[in-house]
Formats: C-alpha cells, structure tokens, sequence
C-alpha cells in the first residue's frame, strides 16, 4: 500500500510538472476555421447524392464546434493523454476519448438527421497492449461504418480530427456493437457476469 500511495505522489508530481499549474481550458486551440467546416460540409454531401446539403452542413458545424464547447465542459487544458491520467486520477470529472464520443453522439443525435447515420468504433480491442480508442463515426443513411467519416475530437484534445475512416492509418477500427460481442462471448466463455446497464 505504501508503494502505492507514493507512486501516486510521484505520478501526480509528474502531471503537474507535465502539464503545469493552470491554464485556460481550450487555450491551446487555433481558432475554428470556417473554410474546415466548408470542406467537411463537402464531403459529406460527398458520401451519397441523397444526403441533405442542409443535414451535411450542420453535422460539419457540430463536428467541429461542439467539442471546443467540451473543452471547457472538461476543463481540458492538457493533451489528450494527460487529461485522461487526470480523470483516472479523479482530477477532472470527464474527457476520456468514450465520453467525447458520447457527448457528441448524444448532441449529434439532437439533429434528427434523414440522409446521415451514425455509427461508433473502437480501436485497440484486439490488441493486448493498446488501450482502447472510441469514436464517432457519420455515414450517409443505411451505409456501412466503412464508408462514414471519423468524428473523432479526442485525438487532439477538442480539434476534431476528421476524415474516412479507410484512410485513418492510426487506428484500425471495428464497430462497437462487434466488440462488446466479442468481450461478452469471452467473459460467457469464462463464466463470468456479464454487466448490466449503459
């Protein structure tokens, strides 16, 4: 237990000499560039001749700005690593890269959009040393994962990087739903509970 508790001092001593004592949540962002909304915009229309210019419009607006609201929500005023040492150390309350999904997800949602789905990807899950990565993903409707664009804000701390999701060399993503299937068979196939709730 000792060494514990003085790993935690240690470990607390390096994020503040990391990240160091305060600063303005979202400082670190360049200002929102409207010619990146544009060419989100663009191509999410892209995807299919069916999707609403309007609804490719506004996803793009929201894509980029809602996180920087986030940003302040969280009280993000370090990488994305950082932060996330932060909220497992019980420092800040969220920011963790499933919760940036969620909320954008969750605001996304509000839209109602006809002609664009969403979907939302892990990455990492097969790896047994990379910790898992979620996100956003927006396709047009009834259009496979494969073919949406990553929404995926937590990367840069609240700029969301953006792009299809064949082309993001970073991260192999896999479809939620496919993961949590996979870990509930193994945990069935290890006898243990399976969890209940979100």
């Amino acid at each position: 237990m000792l060494i514990l508790t003085k790993f935690r001092c240690i470990a607390v001593a390096a994020l503040f000499a990391i990240a160091g004592c305060s600063s303005t949540p979202g400082a670190f962002l360049p200002p929102v560039d409207e010619a990146e909304i544009d060419q989100l915009a663009a191509e999410l229309r892209a995807l299919d001749p069916r999707v609403d210019p309007d609804e490719a419009q506004r996803a793009a607006e929201i894509a980029i700005r809602y996180p920087r609201e986030l940003v302040v929500a969280y009280n993000v005023t370090d990488p994305p690593i950082v932060h996330n040492m932060k909220v497992n150390m019980g420092l800040r309350e969220r920011g963790l890269c499933y919760q940036w999904a969620d909320d954008l997800q969750e605001r996304m949602e509000m839209e109602n959009f006809r002609t664009l789905q969403l979907h939302r990807a892990i990455a990492g899950s097969e790896s047994g040393w990379q910790l898992d990565h979620s996100t956003l993903i927006v396709s047009a409707r009834g259009a496979e994962m494969e073919e949406g664009y990553i929404m995926d804000p937590w990367r840069s701390g609240g700029r969301t990087y953006w792009g299809p999701i064949v082309e993001d060399d970073d991260f192999n993503w896999v479809n939620r739903r496919d993961v949590f299937a996979a870990r509930i068979a193994e945990m069935e196939a290890r006898g243990e509970p399976i969890p209940t709730g979100n």
